[in-house]
């Protein structure tokens, strides 16, 4: 509540500062309270043509050149000092009334040509000027994505560049405020082990409205929700502080001595929510659903959903001996890196066929088996005694990633009945996302010290999964994602490099990326 009010009184200050300058302007200050209007005459003021009227219409190109108008509004008040134009930029809000109280005169810039500045400090400006407003770009508006991994294939392909809409779920305020520009949370250079920003002060979560809300299939932007501590030799969450505890206890972990593929894991870190990593992934469950998976396919409330058409699992492909299998699988599509991995692990039977297991979606499958030189093609299914860590990560859960659950997506609002049993699903809810403290005692469930047999969320979760099944780490293996860890919507693949075959791929330029 208290940030929809600092937003009132945010908006307010601007109208009223418009107010007074289209009054010392000479013009009628009502005009500064008209939607649209107000923007023709502030343009016009500023010596600026119609064309800027259509860019503030534009949203996300509408804050640049809010922020352009206050600068050129202190010029044609003869503000032309370098801190009073940092000023304007830095704080619009207060700089507008101010200027508006002030005994300077406006000067048509139509009339008397604006003082000329140098071009060092031209420069100057523009770098100033350009780091100050990507902030509430990036923080409120829209942000770039690179997809980094396969874990969306073929749905979203390694190497395409998104715009990822924060609009559309509604914008959160920002965090973590002393933070360098451009840098999400590290130095760049560092490999991620020196922080781009400072934790203190932190502010609490809030989102303004959106225009929508998280829909199932989404493909959602969020914050690694096990992200929170780090291991430092593995900052980007290759492997996570969680699963090392799972593997090595704690002492091993806290004191140095445990080593994952003969590395040491470093130090422990921990991150702000909105300085983890970003992931991206479908949203498959919401709020207060039954998820199970059942032989690879997702079970919403008792009822089979519809898989993503673009959907992999890894299948068993067998190849007649004599042939070489690259060929054929780059013509289904598969993944220089996949063919490469498939092929060190191959296998040869008895007649000396090749056997190989490669991540393949539902067309690619059948269009394989369609070829003379495949001898058969089979959709494989990871039993429940995998080595992979999935949660809640604790005895008696024997899931697999084909078949996992039930499990009920908690939300807000909604009590949730707790026993020793299910516990461990719910243990990061009530402790790391909502701030409580539990512990078990004599057989019963204390929170806060108090005896509880249910516990009510207070945000919304979600659960997220990877369009290629066999090869994601999602909600599967770290739980829900909190409300409060998502990001925005991907809604545009902008550009997209091929990683494989080198170059762009042009048919995939502004396709949109909610594509299931």
């Amino acid at each position: 509540m208290i940030f929809n009010i600092l937003l009132v009184i945010v908006i307010v200050a601007i109208l009223w500062g418009l107010w007074l300058v289209f009054a010392k302007a000479g013009q009628a200050p009502w005009k500064a309270l008209v939607p649209v209007w107000n923007v023709i005459v502030w343009t016009r003021l500023c010596g600026k043509n119609w064309t800027w009227v259509a860019g503030m219409l534009i949203p996300g190109l509408n804050i640049f050149l809010f922020y352009l108008l206050v600068q050129e509004t202190a010029r044609v008040f003869r503000r032309n000092s370098f801190w009073e134009q940092l000023g304007a930029i830095v704080c619009p809000p207060v700089y507008l009334p101010w200027l508006g109280l002030s005994d300077n005169q406006y000067h048509d810039p139509k009339v008397e040509k604006p003082e000329e500045i140098s071009t060092a400090r031209d420069w100057a400006e523009a770098i100033v000027f350009a780091l100050i407003a990507v902030i509430p770009i990036r923080g409120f508006v829209f942000e770039l994505y690179e997809i980094p991994s396969s874990s969306m294939e073929k749905s979203l392909l390694v190497g395409d560049h998104l715009m990822v809409s924060k609009m559309a779920y509604g914008p959160r305020i920002i965090q973590t405020p002393l933070s360098l520009p451009l840098m999400h949370n590290s130095l760049v250079g560092t490999d991620g082990r020196v922080p781009s920003y400072i934790g203190w002060p932190h502010f609490g979560y809030h989102r303004f409205p959106g225009y929508t809300s998280v829909k199932r299939y989404d493909a959602v932007v969020f914050n690694f929700p096990a992200g929170d501590t780090i291991l430092e030799a593995f900052p980007g969450g290759q492997y996570t502080y969680y699963q090392a505890l799972q593997d090595f206890g704690r002492e091993a972990v806290l004191n140095g001595t445990a080593r994952y593929r003969g590395q040491s894991l470093g130090g422990i870190k921990t991150r702000p929510v909105d300085k983890r990593e970003n992931y991206i992934k479908r949203c498959i469950g919401l709020p207060g659903e039954d998820l199970q998976i059942i032989d690879q396919q997702v079970y919403i409330n008792g009822h089979p959903i519809e898989q993503p058409a673009e959907a992999e699992v890894v299948y068993t492909v067998g190849f007649a001996a004599g042939i070489h299998p690259r060929r054929a699988l780059d013509e289904a599509n598969v993944r220089f890196e996949d063919i490469d991995g498939a092929l060190r692990n191959a296998e040869r039977d008895y007649a000396g066929n090749t056997i190989l297991q490669v991540p393949l979606t539902r067309e690619a499958a059948q269009r394989l088996s369609l070829k003379s030189s495949v001898i058969g093609v089979e959709k494989v299914e990871i039993p429940a005694d995998s080595s992979q860590s999935l949660f809640p990560n604790a005895e008696g859960y024997y899931w697999s990633v084909d078949n996992f659950g039930p499990v009920h997506i908690p939300a807000a609002g909604e009590p949730i009945e707790l026993t020793l049993e299910n516990l461990p699903i719910y243990r990061r809810v009530i402790t790391a996302y909502e701030g409580n403290t539990l512990e078990v005692q004599d057989g019963g469930i204390l929170i806060n010290g108090q005896p509880a047999t249910s516990y009510t969320p207070r945000m919304n979760y979600y659960w997220m999964m990877g369009d290629n099944r066999h090869m994601s780490q999602d909600s599967r293996f770290w739980g829900f994602v909190p409300e409060d860890h998502v990001v925005g919507k991907a809604r545009v693949v902008l550009w997209s490099s091929d990683k494989d075959h080198g170059g762009i791929r042009w048919n995939r330029t502004f396709c949109n990326a909610n594509r299931k």
